[in-house]
């Protein structure tokens, strides 16, 4: 059977594969459109297994909400070029929308999306893109209260949960934590031995002064007190009113912040660091 221009073009379009792959499939399978679609699937999930080692510490977070539900997704890439491809921004945005329904990265892999599942398109995109590409997180919060979303650049997301206020707070506070990254909501929340720690570092620093234990017992105290409010949200002057804390704001809406969750791009990955120089003198050694 002759391998036409449309049927090339039929085979882009149902497997996003390029324009030679599809072709050299077709005249492999004599012009048998389902066999070649079988051996170029075959195939991606060959390349994406070769491709699965190497470090993707670039990519995009991405929000879903849907009434009182919502998620956080981060999906890697190699570069950020490939970061900012349509095709991986749509694969991006559509896994969110399938982890609405699920509630751990291992189910979501299995979630169906476009009549396969997201580890299919997932293989099928690192074939089509050539880096490897990994659903690597996801966050979600389902509440009666009010929930906020805050993504930054693609590369920092943050959802908000408050009783009370409303989605406008909510998000201002999203947007805070995103530009500031308290590492806990309330002080109530800071475990003792982090409390007990940072204790103990204030009070070797207060003795050095020579000031009497009563008065370095207020020392740490004050200290301890700007610590917590350093480290927590509702102690951190709101990013977009430096004269009122974020607790003092909270007071003045009515409402209290039951938790936030917050990602970014990359965090927690060792990037290989490449030295341009010693590549060089490899390949000088090597010939």
């Amino acid at each position: 059977m002759a391998v036409t221009a449309a049927l090339v073009k039929e085979l882009r379009e149902r497997t996003g594969a390029g324009m030679m792959e599809c072709k050299k499939a077709l005249v492999e399978t004599n012009g048998d459109m389902d066999t070649a679609i079988e051996n170029l699937r075959k195939s991606g999930l060959a390349k994406a297994d070769k491709k699965a080692g190497r470090v993707a510490a670039e990519g995009k977070v991405v929000v879903a909400q849907q009434g009182a539900r919502a998620v956080l997704v981060e999906v890697n890439s190699e570069t950020d070029f490939v970061a900012k491809d349509d095709n991986f921004l749509a694969f991006a945005n559509a896994v969110a929308q399938a982890a609405l329904d699920v509630d751990s990265v291992e189910a979501l892999q299995a979630a169906a999306l476009d009549g396969a599942s997201v580890e299919d398109a997932r293989q099928a995109l690192v074939a089509k893109l050539g880096e490897n590409i990994q659903v690597r997180r996801m966050a979600g919060l389902s509440s009666e209260g009010t929930i906020g979303s805050y993504i930054h650049g693609g590369r920092i997301g943050v959802l908000v949960e408050l009783e009370g206020g409303d989605e406008e707070l909510a998000k201002d506070l999203a947007m805070h934590v995103a530009a500031l990254s308290p590492a806990y909501a309330t002080a109530d929340e800071v475990p003792a031995e982090v409390l007990n720690k940072e204790k103990e570092i204030l009070v070797a620093q207060a003795a050095d002064s020579g000031k009497p234990a009563e008065i370095i017992e207020k020392m740490v105290e004050g200290r301890l007190r700007k610590f917590l409010a350093e480290i927590t949200l509702v102690g951190q002057p709101f990013v977009k009113d430096g004269d009122v804390t974020v607790g003092k704001l909270l007071d003045q809406k009515g409402a209290s912040v039951k938790g936030f969750t917050r990602l970014a791009v990359g965090e927690g990955i060792e990037k290989k660091e490449e030295n341009f120089a010693e590549e060089v003198m490899q390949q000088v050694a090597g010939s």
